[in-house]
């Protein structure tokens, strides 16, 4: 396996990087005095004003859509990709370039799954970053890590689609500019279970659709694009926003999914490294019974395991990426699933430690500890919690071992 990078994700690495320093970096205050303005007025779901005049200069720069495989963007392997997504992964990042999730894996479908008719109305907006999107796939009453237990409906009436069920952690939607949810319900109830959901285009505005809450993640409404609690009363949409077609849904989920969590371990690793540079910063400045904190107590220890921690996690992502890349996403399977586990696990200890290493600081809105906190402890379950994960690991192993396994 070769992990050296190549000279397009060099020359786009180097560019990232000088906008992400001379762009984002210092405009961080004035998108936080923002949004505290919004909360101040109540309503926290608008989007600053700094943020959308951010995405026009990377748009115009040509630093765009990078988290497409296809010929939409630049056609970057996952493995390319990775040090591009690491370099975004701490908060909004990642959206200035138009990489950030839902939309990411929602224009990933309907690239690859979508009929030209939906690339044109829903594909297109998102190209261009003039629209958001959610994704409506986990439901309250039942246990979501299996897809299979799904049981929102979607029932053929004409030349509609009526949608019945209740989703929670439709993530985007708190957004003014979401334009539409890729919904995952049940068409074929009578047909093998894999086959009995399908994914379909529900415009944000389609009459039905009832907002029951706005949820919280460890008290962060993460606003503007949160994540919502949403009822479906007899929702009607035309057949032809159905994608790929009735009792496809299980696959497309996989087709997204998997690309999607590698996405996210490739961030997450990004913000691990913030964190471990903001805990050296204050171990190295901080002074306690006459000392630099760094020389006190175990934390040559701690900064010594943060570093080897990362260094064998981003290992662990790059082999994964690479297996999709070679053998595709259904035979790397396994490798999909172990930096899944570990990267967030990974992430949240050195975050801990950070935290420690400031002190009251740590939980306070001064640094980006907590928000990182909360965000990636989230995706310790968000998709797919970790022991769907270790399960699939374990099978995979075990399937080395059939022929012993069925002469017991």
């Amino acid at each position: 396996m070769d992990f050296e990078h190549t000279k397009k994700t060099k020359d786009l690495m180097a560019l990232v990087s000088d906008f992400i320093n001379t762009n984002i970096r210092p405009s961080e205050k004035r998108y936080t005095e923002e949004m505290e303005a919004f909360r101040a007025e109540g309503d926290p779901w608008r989007v600053p004003e700094v943020l959308n005049e951010l995405k026009h200069k990377a748009k115009d720069a040509g630093l765009w859509n990078f988290s497409l495989t296809g010929d939409l963007g630049y056609g970057l392997t996952n493995l390319e990709f990775a040090p591009l997504a690491e370099m975004m992964g701490v908060g909004w990042t990642s959206e200035v370039f138009n990489s950030s999730a839902p939309d990411a894996g929602n224009m990933e479908v309907l690239d690859k799954y979508g009929t030209e008719q939906q690339k044109e109305k829903w594909l297109k907006p998102l190209l261009e970053g003039t629209m958001r999107s959610a994704f409506a796939m986990t439901e309250p009453n039942v246990a979501s890590s299996d897809a299979t237990n799904i049981s929102s409906t979607i029932v053929a009436e004409g030349d509609e689609y009526v949608i019945n069920g209740e989703k929670w952690w439709t993530s985007g939607y708190g957004r003014p500019d979401c334009g539409f949810m890729i919904f995952m319900g049940v068409s074929n109830p009578d047909a093998p279970k894999h086959q009995r959901q399908s994914q379909i285009i529900v415009p944000r505005d389609s009459e039905g659709i009832k907002l029951k809450r706005m949820l919280t993640v460890y008290g962060a409404d993460h606003a503007p694009s949160g994540h919502a609690h949403l009822i479906f009363e007899n929702v009607r949409v035309p057949k032809e926003n159905m994608i790929l077609g009735e009792g496809r849904g299980f696959e497309i989920a996989q087709g997204r999914l998997g690309p999607g969590r590698i996405h996210h371990c490739m961030k997450i690793i990004g913000a691990a490294e913030t964190a471990l540079k903001l805990l050296c910063e204050r171990a190295s400045t901080r002074v306690a019974f006459g000392k630099a904190i760094a020389e006190l107590g175990g934390n040559y220890d701690v900064i010594a395991k943060c570093r080897i921690e990362i260094e064998m996690c981003r290992l662990l992502t790059l082999k994964a990426a690479y297996m999709m890349d070679t053998l595709g996403n259904k035979k790397a399977k396994s490798e999909i699933a172990q930096p899944k586990v570990e990267v967030p696990s990974m992430a949240v200890r050195i975050i801990e430690r950070a935290v420690q290493i400031h002190g009251g600081a740590g939980v306070s809105q001064d640094t980006p500890l907590a928000g990182l906190y909360s965000s990636i402890r989230f995706l310790r379950i968000g998709d797919g919690p970790d022991e769907v994960h270790l399960r699939t690991i374990a099978k995979e192993e075990l399937s080395k071992y059939d022929s012993l396994r069925k002469n017991r």
